[in-house]
């Protein structure tokens, strides 16, 4: 008998970055009745889950993961009957919905932190950090962890903006009320978590442990046996600074305690070690290579992988990782090299259209807080306007949180209003309706790719073997199990070149260039990738 296999292990999860996914009501900003009307682009992609970032009450100083108010929609986004209607809705369609939970912080407009400031001994003052004095532990957004209050004379922790106080998990009261609106939205129906930073949560701030801190397992079992058990939900951990044992056993056993996780190895491979996002280095694909690698291998049969290169944090996947004069096939490449590994995929809205960065001249055109506050800091130490400029073009968050390009009319079909946000100026080529006329266009890919890989077992249970591991230019893997053996190939060459096939070749289950015939001795194009089957050593 077959070991019954959990349905968020073969979804493929959308994530939806609400403010500049669709406005409905020409306000400029993405909303819920937008989204709503987008639902049958989304289910003719393939997308199981949809991922919504924070659209809870807030004040918007980093874009809603600022919480004022844990069981309010914010009006900028609609009201709590819109997002009744969209969670039936997306039900309805075969769907599911999972929210962004932000627990390791709120905003500082919170009811419970204005209660925190108001006196040593009020009932909410260990609902949050406090102490007498300051460490030296930094913001990750630039500057001091500890904010100074004049009124009770102390210092409060906020590891990100000075306007998101961190909670104190230390508190059980505090830990109580978490759960109670962890159980109202999963009550109301939706189907599961993203939870940030979560990795947060176990911290011992005096002892300057942060990340995958000694009371993490601990925490997360609570949470767990609290909300999460006996639900058919699905639930996905931010731990950006986890180590990747800690993850397998995180989410390995029967009852695992976060059904997987986004680890960050590979994400900070084109920055210089120590030094911070913003100083950058060329990627090193063998280096690249060698990281999934070893998600792969350390993951099987212990514990979950999330398939990702993009997201709301992070810049667009093909102007990072691909090139933009073979942004089509770079697109593609990109895509088969990720999804084609075990693991739950993630495509960040845009992705399957071939979505770019964008590299507005003025800093005043930006709105995200980080990208501000770094170049406030930059600048103060005497960088160059062009040097900070060129890391704000690589790493900046603004690059995936341009509004969402629709077709090519007035701002992009997101809105007939003034968008939030500046839109990239290349949406008269690259946007959803000129994507989709083309039948070799990269949404198609993604679906045909997307069918794939929930038709073949392989892909969810086959085995990751290195294909050329030493190649600095191209990235190849088999999938095999009992009875299937896959090469999964993608070139990071602007440049042809050769490469040699070993085995008999079965059958081309997708490539971005059909005009090229496979052999076992070819020579390829830049950016091309592959998934065939192939006779091998079974």
């Amino acid at each position: 008998m077959e070991k019954e296999v959990k349905w968020w292990k073969n979804a493929v999860v959308y994530q939806i970055y609400p403010l500049s996914f669709m406005d409905s009501n020409g306000d400029g900003i993405g909303d819920l009745s937008g989204i709503q009307s987008k639902l049958d682009y989304l289910k003719n992609l393939g997308v199981d889950v949809i991922w919504l970032s924070p659209v809870y009450e807030s004040p918007m100083d980093d874009n809603g993961y600022d919480i004022k108010n844990y069981l309010a929609i914010d009006k900028i986004f609609g009201t709590m009957e819109d997002m009744k209607n969209l969670i039936e809705k997306t039900h309805q369609m075969g769907m599911r919905l999972i929210m962004d939970l932000v627990i390791n912080h709120t905003s500082d407009e919170h009811h419970w932190f204005l209660e925190s400031k108001k006196s040593n001994d009020n009932p909410y003052r260990d609902f949050y950090v406090w102490r007498d004095q300051p460490s030296e532990i930094g913001s990750v957004f630039g500057g001091s962890a500890w904010e100074y209050d004049e009124h009770t004379d102390s210092y409060y922790f906020h590891l990100f903006s000075k306007k998101q106080p961190d909670l104190n998990w230390d508190n059980p009261k505090l830990r109580e009320k978490i759960y109670a609106i962890v159980n109202f939205w999963l009550d109301m129906g939706i189907d599961g978590f993203r939870l940030d930073v979560i990795d947060l949560i176990g911290k011992d701030i005096d002892q300057k442990i942060l990340s995958d801190g000694p009371h993490l397992k601990k925490r997360l079992k609570e949470l767990y046996d609290q909300c999460f058990q006996g639900r058919d939900i699905m639930t996905v951990g931010e731990m950006p600074g986890l180590s990747l044992e800690s993850a397998a056993a995180i989410t390995s056993g029967k009852n695992p305690l976060l059904d997987m996780i986004f680890q960050f190895s590979h994400i900070s491979l084109d920055e210089i070690p120590g030094k911070g996002k913003w100083a950058l280095r060329p990627l090193d694909l063998i280096e690249f290579k060698n990281v999934f690698e070893k998600l792969q291998t350390t993951m099987f049969n212990h514990g979950w992988n999330s398939l990702f290169l993009a997201n709301h944090d992070q810049p667009r996947a093909v102007s990072r990782y691909g090139n933009l004069a073979y942004r089509v096939e770079s697109s593609k490449m990109l895509a088969t090299i990720l999804y084609g590994m075990q693991g739950t995929p993630y495509v960040y809205q845009g992705e399957e259209i071939g979505m770019t960065g964008v590299k507005f001249d003025n800093i005043d055109q930006y709105k995200d807080i980080e990208t501000k506050n770094i170049y406030q800091i930059l600048s103060n130490q005497g960088i160059p306007h062009e040097e900070i400029m060129a890391s704000i073009y690589a790493k900046g968050r603004d690059n995936s949180r341009t509004p969402f390009q629709w077709d090519d009319s007035r701002n992009a079909g997101f809105s007939t209003g003034n968008p939030w946000l500046d839109l990239n100026p290349n949406y008269k080529e690259i946007n959803v309706k000129k994507d989709l006329s083309n039948p070799d266009g990269v949404y198609h890919y993604f679906k045909k790719l997307f069918q794939i890989r929930k038709s073949n077992q392989v892909f969810l249970d086959g085995k990751f073997i290195p294909f050329m591991k030493d190649n600095p230019e191209l990235f190849g893997y088999y999938r095999k199990n009992k009875k299937d053996f896959v090469l999964i190939i993608g070139s990071f060459n602007d440049q042809s070149m050769q490469i040699e096939i070993p085995g008999k070749i079965l059958e081309v289950l997708i490539t971005n260039n059909p005009t090229i015939e496979v052999t076992n001795k070819m020579e390829i194009p830049p950016y091309y990738a592959c998934i065939l089957r192939i006779k091998g050593d079974q």
